[in-house]
């Protein structure tokens, strides 16, 4: 059995938490999983006080960059040899887990649950975005990347290492980009997502415009000037 930790950074997700994690625990036993209270103003950290979850609760708000990286923190210290992201809003389904860990057993570095893999991508105005950052992805990498805004993703203990040491490293699609260019090797997978049924989501309209062209210009121009520290070791240790 592979080691794999789940990683469920939650912010402001009372409505949905306790429903996400009672089903991993019910009917996904076999993983680890661990929650990233990223200074929820609601009552998710205490629901999960209340229900003994595996919990991690930072006192300020630190976006889902400094909430997953804090994860991988903990899967590097607690020696997991793959991990996976799954949102607290209950849109990533675990059964999908196992057939995205067959994939990186393979050898990929990352695999990526994929919504538009085998289905076609709606030509909507809310896809415009994902089209123009899998265009600027291929153009920059030479690599496909079908759903590049998916935040359903498996790393291998390689990846884990390198976001979990890497400052400027944050679950978004430039930073895939990044990987791709020096190496990583990345694979899709098709899923089924569900729609968030509780909760409100952080992109607004004018967000995901904001979004789509911060994401574009990072990875045409910024991500050519990025740094990566691959020659410090990252310090293991227990929490």
């Amino acid at each position: 059995m592979a080691n794999l930790l789940i990683v469920i950074p939650a912010y402001n997700e009372e409505e949905s938490i306790q429903r996400v994690v009672d089903d991993l625990i019910q009917n996904y036993p076999q993983y680890d999983y661990v929650i990233i209270n990223d200074g929820s103003r609601d009552k998710t950290a205490s629901i999960c006080r209340q229900r003994g979850y595996h919990l991690i609760d930072l006192p300020v708000n630190l976006g889902l960059a400094g909430a997953f990286q804090t994860g991988l923190r903990y899967a590097a210290e607690k020696g997991y040899d793959y991990a996976i992201q799954l949102d607290a809003d209950g849109q990533h389904l675990p059964q999908y887990i196992a057939p995205m860990l067959e994939q990186a057993q393979q050898g990929y570095d990352i695999v990526i649950g994929s919504r538009f893999l085998t289905v076609k991508k709606p030509k909507t105005l809310r896809m415009l975005g994902s089209y123009i950052i899998s265009w600027a992805i291929r153009l920059t990498t030479g690599r496909a990347i079908c759903d590049p805004t998916s935040g359903m993703r498996l790393l291998n203990r390689n990846m884990i290492l390198e976001f979990a040491q890497n400052l400027n490293y944050d679950p978004e699609p430039d930073t895939i980009s990044y990987l791709i260019k020096n190496g990583a090797k990345v694979k899709e997978y098709q899923v089924t997502m569900k729609e968030r049924e509780a909760g409100q989501s952080y992109l607004t309209f004018m967000r995901s415009v904001e979004y789509m062209a911060r994401m574009g210009i990072s990875i045409l121009l910024i991500q050519w000037f990025r740094k990566r520290d691959r020659s410090t070791p990252y310090p293991e240790r227990s929490l």
